[in-house]
């Protein structure tokens, strides 16, 4: 069995802050998109695609969402490093708690989830999904089409995710919504910012926006990566406030970004 996932129920809300800064979550335009589909998702019992490059939120803004309507009944896998259909088999098997041995026999194992699937009603998530190729969806496909089972699937990836099941009509019309993750607006990144971290509270909103023009670009890991440098650089400088000589500092330490 790979290594190369995580599993398990949903973590605490710190985790999804990239850097595990002492930030907020901040109710934009996108997260609550993503709670009104999760929540039609679910109630649908369906499959949800949501896509995107690495750093526009798409696992903070699922988690959140799943945090407030299924917290109880979310089971998620997050993959890495090309998983296959036997790797999904036993990330399910961990994610589910099923308590002894997973079985060595495809047809036996499939089963086993099929039975499980069965029982009660499960919100399973896939995050990191552009690592999957057809045949991994193909094997949640197969999960979610057989009528016994009881369960809404939500894969969070990258555009590779979104290629491949638009490249399989079998695949993709068993998708019930598709949200696409972009980068977020100059003015709903101004707006959003001091909300999101204490340090960005007071900070003149043209230096917020110059800063996102020349490193952040509307991606919210891009401004947690800033936002670490520019505590540490604070911490270093003995500051209390963000000045230009910061972010120049901030700039050389991160290469220019």
């Amino acid at each position: 069995m790979s290594d190369d996932m995580d599993y398990g129920k949903l973590p605490p809300e710190g985790d999804d802050h990239f850097h595990h800064l002492d930030a907020h979550l901040v109710a934009t335009d996108t997260l609550m998109t993503t709670l009104d589909n999760i929540q039609a998702t679910i109630e649908a019992k369906a499959m949800m695609v949501t896509h995107g490059a690495a750093g526009y939120g798409k696992t903070m803004s699922v988690n959140s969402a799943l945090r407030k309507v299924a917290p109880d009944i979310t089971y998620r896998l997050e993959l890495r490093s090309g998983p296959t259909p036997r790797d999904i088999r036993h990330g399910l098997f961990r994610a589910l708690g099923l308590p002894g041995e997973p079985p060595t026999r495809p047809i036996e194992f499939d089963t086993l989830l099929k039975e499980t699937l069965s029982q009660t009603f499960r919100v399973l998530v896939c995050d990191e999904a552009q690592w999957m190729g057809r045949s991994s969806f193909e094997y949640w496909r197969h999960l979610w089409d057989d009528r016994n089972t009881d369960i809404a699937v939500i894969f969070a990836g990258g555009d590779n995710c979104y290629r491949i099941l638009k490249r399989e009509p079998m695949l993709a019309s068993r998708i019930f919504i598709w949200q696409k993750f972009k980068r977020m607006p100059e003015d709903e990144v101004v707006a959003t910012l001091p909300a999101f971290h204490s340090l960005w509270a007071g900070v003149d909103p043209q230096m917020i926006r110059s800063i996102d023009r020349a490193a952040a670009h509307g991606n919210f890991r891009n401004w947690a990566t800033i936002t670490k440098h520019m505590l540490n650089g604070m911490e270093k400088k003995g500051l209390t406030e963000v000045n230009d000589d910061l972010v120049r500092w901030v700039y050389s330490k991160l290469g220019g970004m």
